[in-house]
This record gives C-alpha cells, structure tokens and sequence, in this order.
C-alpha cells in the first residue's frame, strides 16, 4: 500500500508562484515514477509532470514547459512541483500519483497508468 499526501495549495496572485509537495511512504520507489495531474471544473483531469525516481528524468505538457518544475528528494521521499508564473487557466485542484513500476511503453502522461493518487490540493489562481 501506498500512501500520498500532497501540500502547498492555495490563492495566489497571477504571476505569483506556488510549490507543491507530495510525500510518499509505504512502498520502495526504486524502479518507479511520480507524477503530477490537475482537475478543473467541468474538466478532464490532464497530466502537469512527471519524474523518474531512478533517474531524474521529467516530462511536461507544452503549457507550464518553462514555468513549472518537478524535483524530488529521494531521502524524504517526497516529489515538488514548483509553480512560478501562474496563471487563472491553471487553476485546479491538483494531484499526485504513483506509478509503482515503469517499463517500456508506459506513457506517463495518461492518470490510467498509476497505481495509486492523493487526496488533491486546490490551487486557486486569481486575474
């Protein structure tokens, strides 16, 4: 079992930033990946990030490209999204998710691949 909690939500100005934590336990994540996912009203949930445990390796989708960044820090167990330049589009309530084991062919940019998600955190950007 795997357990995810995020933080760091909240009302920011827009250009304002906002980092987002999301600490994980229960399971060992050496051959895995985090990802990070958002939920707009009357919207899809679409993916924001992603990051490779092992290597570090991260993937965007092309509109927060430049302006968010995923980290992680293998010692807490726990995966960032730094949010700088926000914007009222990206308001959301955001999550995290767990993907236990990455092989070829996962396509981290889809919620249906992890195994596991936080409860959410809302991130309210204001015009």
């Amino acid at each position: 079992q795997v357990q995810l909690v995020e933080s760091g939500g909240g009302l920011v100005q827009a250009g304002g930033s906002l980092r987002l934590s999301c600490a994980a336990s229960g399971r060992t994540f050496s051959s895995s990946a985090m990802g990070w996912f958002r939920q707009a009203p009357g919207k899809e949930r679409e993916f924001v990030a992603s990051i490779l445990w092992r290597n570090g390796y991260t993937y965007y989708r092309d509109s927060v490209k430049g302006r968010f960044t995923i980290s992680r820090d293998n010692a807490k167990s726990t995966v960032y999204l730094q949010m700088n330049s926000l914007k009222p589009e990206d308001t959301a309530v955001y999550y995290c998710a767990a993907k236990l084991t990455v092989v070829v062919g996962t396509n981290l940019k889809l919620a249906t691949e992890y195994d596991y998600w936080g409860q959410g955190t809302q991130v309210t950007v204001s015009s």
